[in-house]
C-alpha cells in the first residue's frame, strides 16, 4: 500500500478534518466507485472522500435531495446483501408551503452502479388523503480532483474546469486536465425537470392519494483522450466512453445486468455454511465484498485492493487475495497471475523502481499518475510481489493441475526468479533486499510500508538495503514450486537447483534472523546485515511458507498470542512495549485481518490448531462490530475490554480485497483443508472447529469435473466427515 502514518511522508493519507460520514455506504462496479452518505447524497463539506469517481477521478463531488428546500427526514438506509444496490428510504418533513404534514410523503431512492455510470431511482408515494405538491431538488456538482489530491497532496496546477452546458433534460460538466485528458459527468433527468441549471434541477410534482410519482437520473462518467495525450502516456489503456441512457427501461437493465454480473462472479466458488448464523453473515459479506471489488480484465478477474484509497490493481494485493480464497475459487488466482504476468517489468526504470522480471506494484490511470505528479502510473516498487507471483503460480497449479497456463507463464516465473538472485539479492548474501532507487517511490517495500516501519530494537530506523524476514519466507516458498513446476515441465536438472536454493536459504535464514531473546525472527537486517530484534507480526509468515524451524515454530505460537502481541481481536502488527509500538498507528501496532489470516494458517501448519482458532475467534468476535460484518482493512490495537468493541481505525479502506479473503484463509488453516490435483484429492489434516461453530457444510468442491459436498461435525476432540455427495474421481482423506 502506499498509504503511510508519518506527516512527513508524501504518500501519506491525511486525516486532518474529521470524516462527514463514519460508515459511508460503498458501490463498486469495474473502474467506477461511489461513497454516499446514509441519506444517498454526496455531501460537499470539508476535504471528505465521498463522491462518484472514476479511475481514481471524482466525477461528483456534491449530490443532495431537497423537498420544498429542505432535506428530508431520514428512515433508513442499506446496501443489498449482495452490494448490487443502495436502498433509502426517506419522508418529508412538515412542508408549509403546500400544507403538507410530516410523514405524508415517503421518498424511496435506489441506487446502483454500473459501466461507469450511476443510477438512481426516485420514487414518491403519497400516503395522505390529499393531493400533495411538492418541489424536488437536485443539486450537483462535480470538482474533478484527483484521488491523491483527496488523501491529502497539494498540486502546483490543474487543468481547467469547462463552463456547465444544459439542455431541457441533461447537464454536463466537464473538466480538461494537465494530462490531456478531458473527463465529463453527463447528467440526465426523466422526466425533465421544470428548471435546470448548472448545479441544480428543480422537479416540480403533484401526487395523488395512494398514488406515486417516479424520476430517474443517471450520472455517467465520461472520458476523451486527446491523441497527444495517448502519446504521452502509452502505457496506459485509452477508453472512451459513451453517455449512458436514463429512464426507467434503461435502469431496469443495468439493474439486471448488475445483478446477473454479481451471480456469475460467485457461481464457480464452493458455497460454505454453517451452525452460527452470524459467521455466516460474516461469510456472505466477504463474498460479497469479494464479487463487488473484482474487475473483469481482459487477463480476467482481478480484485482490486481496496475502496476508497486503492480502487485498482495492486500486485501484492491481489495474490494474497487470491491465495486466500484459492481454495474456494482458483478463478481469481488466475486471473491474478495473467495480469501480473503481462504487466511484469522487462527493463530498468529506475524512477519507477522497475527492474526486468519484477513484478507490478500498483497501477493508476488518474491525472496525476498520467503526468508523472505521482509515480504510480506503473510501479514496481515492492520487494514481495515478485516471490509471491511465483509462489500463487505453484499453489494454483497444486489446486487445478492447470499445466497450460503454467506453459503461458513459465517465461515469466523464470524471469522472476532471475530477478530475485540478480536485482534482488544484490551482494550475493543469499537473502533478498531492497532500497528504493525512485526519488518518488515508496521508501519502504514490503507489505508494512510505513517510512517508520522497518526499525531496531531502539527505535532507530533501518538504512537500507533491508532484507525483510517474510521476504525470504516467500523467496523460499516460491523456490520450492517452481521447483515442483519445474519438475511437470521436464526441467528435472532446474528443479534440483531450485530445492537445493530453498535448503540453503532456510539454513542461512535460521542461522542469521532467529532472535532468543524475543522468541522470533528478526523483523529485517539492515544495510549493515544487523538484525531489527523487534518482535512483529512478519514472524508468523515464516510459518506460513514453512521456512520456520520446527523448534521456532512452537515458541513463536506461543509467542504471538502472549498478551502483548494478541489484543483479543487478533495479532498486533508490533507487540506492545517495542519502541515504536503504537496501536494507532498503521503499521507499528494495528490489528490487519489478511496479517491474521497468514498467521494462523502458519500455526495451522506446525500443527497448533487451536492456536491458530483463538485468531479465527478473535476476528469473528470483531466482524459483531463493525458494519455490515466487513472487516476493515486495519484496525487499532488497543486490548480488548468487557462491553466494548475493537477501535477503528479512521482512514482504513472498508472493504479490502485482502481483508473480506482472510476468513476463508482461516476457515482452511483450522480444518487443515488442502485440495490437490495430483490426484484428485481434499486432505483434512487433525480439522478442528472453534466453538462457536457446531457444523460446516461445504459444497461443490471441485477440481475440473470433480466435485464433493462435505458435512463437518464438531465434537469435544475432534471433527467428524461426512461426503454428502461426490461426483467423479475426486478422493477425500482425513489425516489425525
Amino acid at each position: 500500500m502506499t498509504d503511510k502514518i508519518r506527516i512527513g511522508d508524501k504518500w501519506y493519507v491525511s486525516a486532518h478534518a474529521a470524516r462527514t460520514e463514519d460508515d459511508p455506504h460503498v458501490l463498486k462496479h469495474d473502474e467506477a466507485f461511489v461513497l454516499l452518505d446514509r441519506y444517498g447524497d454526496i455531501q460537499a463539506l470539508g476535504a471528505g472522500e465521498q463522491g462518484l469517481y472514476r479511475e481514481d477521478t471524482r466525477y461528483l463531488s456534491h449530490l443532495e435531495l431537497l423537498i420544498d428546500g429542505v432535506r428530508p427526514m431520514f428512515l433508513g438506509s442499506a446496501v443489498k446483501e449482495d452490494n448490487s444496490l443502495l436502498i433509502v428510504e426517506l419522508m418529508n418533513p412538515d412542508l408549509p408551503r403546500n400544507a403538507v404534514p410530516k410523514g405524508t410523503l415517503h421518498l424511496f431512492r435506489a441506487k446502483l452502479l454500473w459501466e461507469n455510470t450511476c443510477y438512481e431511482h426516485l420514487r414518491i408515494t403519497n400516503h395522505g388523503d390529499e393531493r400533495a405538491r411538492l418541489r424536488i431538488t437536485l443539486n450537483f456538482d462535480a470538482d474533478f480532483v484527483d484521488l491523491f489530491e483527496v488523501r491529502g497532496m497539494e498540486r502546483t496546477g490543474r487543468g481547467e474546469r469547462a463552463p456547465t452546458t444544459c439542455s431541457a433534460d441533461e447537464a454536463t460538466l466537464g473538466y480538461r486536465g494537465l494530462d490531456g485528458r478531458t473527463r465529463r459527468t453527463r447528467i440526465r433527468f426523466e422526466p425533465q425537470p421544470v428548471a435546470l441549471s448548472e448545479n441544480h434541477a428543480d422537479f416540480d410534482l403533484e401526487v395523488d392519494p395512494k398514488e406515486e410519482e417516479h424520476l430517474y437520473i443517471t450520472f455517467s462518467c465520461e472520458q476523451e483522450v486527446a491523441e497527444d495525450a495517448v502519446a504521452a502516456a502509452p502505457s496506459q489503456l485509452e477508453t472512451t466512453t459513451q453517455p449512458a441512457p436514463s429512464g426507467l427501461l434503461h435502469y431496469d437493465i443495468a439493474f439486471r445486468n448488475n445483478d446477473s454480473a454479481r451471480r456469475n462472479a460467485i457461481s464457480t466458488a464452493c458455497h460454505i455454511e454453517t451452525s452460527n448464523p452470524l459467521v455466516n453473515l460474516w461469510l456472505k459479506r466477504s463474498v460479497s465484498d469479494l464479487a463487488m471489488l473484482t474487475t473483469e480484465l481482459p487477463t480476467g478477474p482481478y480484485p482490486y485492493a481496496g475502496v476508497p484509497w486503492y480502487s485498482t490493481t495492486f500486485g501484492r494485493d491481489g495474490i494474497l487475495t487470491a491465495r486466500e480464497y484459492l481454495w474456494v475459487d482458483p478463478a481469481l488466482a488466475r486471473g491474478v497471475i495473467r495480469f501480473l504476468a503481462e504487466t511484469q517489468a522487462t527493463a530498468e526504470d529506475p524512477e519507477r523502481d522497475a527492474e526486468p522480471g519484477k513484478i507490478l506494484h500498483e497501477a493508476r490511470k488518474c491525472e496525476m499518475a498520467n503526468t508523472r505528479e505521482i509515480p504510480f502510473g506503473l510501479y514496481y516498487g515492492t520487494v514481495d510481489a515478485t516471490p509471491l507471483f511465483v509462489g500463487l503460480v505453484g499453489a494454483y497449479y497444486r489446486r487445478t493441475g492447470d499445466l497450460e497456463l503454467v506453459r503461458q507463464v513459465w517465461p515469466n516465473v523464470l524471469l522472476a526468479l532471475e530477478w530475485i538472485d540478480r536485482y534482488g539479492d544484490r551482494d550475493g548474501d543469499g537473502f533478498v533486499e531492497y532500497a528504493r532507487r525512485s526519488k518518488d517511490g515508496l521508501v519502504q517495500q514490503g507489505w508494512k510500508d510505513s517510512n517508520d516501519s522497518v526499525f531496531h530494537a531502539d527505535g532507530r530506523m533501518a538504512e537500507p538495503p533491508i532484507a525483510l524476514c517474510e521476504v525470504q519466507a516467500y523467496v523460499y516458498e516460491a523456490k520450492l514450486f517452481a521447483a515442483e513446476l519445474a519438475s511437470q515441465l521436464g526441467e528435472h536438472e532446474r528443479a534440483a537447483q531450485l530445492r537445493e536454493q530453498a535448503e540453503t536459504l532456510k539454513r542461512e535464514f535460521q542461522a542469521k534472523f532467529w532472535c532468543e531473546e524475543i522468541g522470533a525472527y528478526a523483523l529485517a537486517l539492515d544495510g549493515h546485515k544487523q538484525p531489527c530484534r523487534a518482535a512483529s507480526s512478519n514472524t508468523g509468515h515464516a510459518l506460513w511458507t514453512g521456512i520456520a524451524a520446527p523448534e521456532h515454530a512452537r515458541r513463536m505460537a506461543q509467542r504471538l498470542l502472549h498478551p502483548d502481541f494478541y489484543s483479543g481481536w487478533g495479532v498486533r502488527t508490533i507487540a506492545g512495549g517495542q519502541a515504536r509500538y503504537n496501536p494507532m498507528s498503521y503499521h507499528n501496532g494495528s490489528i490487519w485481518p489478511h496479517d491474521n489470516a497468514l498467521i494462523a494458517a502458519g500455526m495451522a501448519r506446525y500443527g497448533y490448531t487451536q492456536e491458530a482458532l483463538r485468531v479465527l475467534s478473535g476476528l469473528f468476535d470483531a466482524s459483531l462490530y463493525f458494519g455490515q460484518h466487513r472487516l476493515p482493512e486495519l484496525f487499532c490495537g488497543f486490548p480488548r475490554r468487557p462491553s466494548e468493541g475493537p477501535t477503528l481505525y479512521p482512514v482504513a479502506c472498508s472493504p479490502q480485497a485482502w481483508a473480506a479473503a482472510a476468513v476463508f484463509g482461516m476457515v482452511q488453516a483450522g480444518l487443515g483443508l488442502d485440495v490437490c490435483c495430483d490426484p484428485p484429492e481434499v486432505t483434512l489434516r487433525a480439522p478442528r472447529l472453534p466453538a462457536f461453530i457446531d457444523w460446516v457444510k461445504i459444497r461443490n468442491l471441485s477440481m475440473g469435473p470433480n466435485t464433493v459436498d462435505l458435512l463437518l461435525q464438531r465434537y469435544d476432540q475432534n471433527v467428524g466427515i461426512e461426503v454428502m455427495r461426490k461426483s467423479g474421481e475426486m478422493a477425500v482423506r482425513v489425516v489425525i
